[in-house]
């Protein structure tokens, strides 16, 4: 019991991972927007085990008869996260789980203008680090996707951090008299 009572009082950010945990990189300290998840496949210093590299790769399988026609990207989260995200999305696209990670399908490019908030990970081409993902929810209808932006903010609630997205520049203002 004390053991677990002094893990709490650890603040998260000084406590070290388990082994083989995978971590998502942060952003250079340069970028304003703050943490970003890491996006795999993608070749930087200070890469994290969840590199495809490392553990080796698979592509999510789209099941026969559902229209990937929008592409395919995949947003994961740590497991813990899985069911509460499953149970509160009012539509629910391909669901992959795996021991670690849940991977949901989201159309190609639901990264642009979002930051994904740690520890969720972002994968384009819907290339995931190999440990067996499973289809574990198959959507009622003919679309594999999962809506991103409700997605986005149930981790961005589960995980304590605010939504934050680029908005589109203004338009200047004009006056007419």
């Amino acid at each position: 019991m004390l053991r677990s009572m002094a893990t709490l009082l650890i603040p998260r950010s000084a406590r070290k991972p388990p082994e083989n945990t995978p971590v998502p990189r942060q952003r250079d300290a340069a970028d304003p927007r703050g943490p970003r998840t890491r996006t795999l496949g993608s070749t930087s210093p200070g890469s994290s085990a969840l590199d495809s590299a490392d553990l080796g790769s698979t592509r999510l399988d789209v099941p026969v008869g559902l229209r990937t026609g929008l592409g395919c990207d995949a947003v994961g989260v740590p497991a813990r996260f899985g069911f509460k995200i499953l149970s509160r999305l009012p539509a629910k696209g391909c669901v992959y789980a795996d021991a670690d990670w849940w991977w949901w399908l989201v159309p190609a490019g639901s990264d642009l203008d979002l930051t994904w908030p740690l520890p969720a990970c972002y994968a384009r081409g819907a290339e995931v680090p190999d440990r067996g993902p499973r289809l574990v929810h198959h959507p009622d209808g003919t679309s594999p996707y999962t809506p991103p932006i409700p997605l986005y903010l149930l981790t961005c609630q589960l995980t304590g951090i605010a939504p934050a997205w680029s908005a589109p520049p203004a338009p200047p203002v004009r006056s007419a008299l």
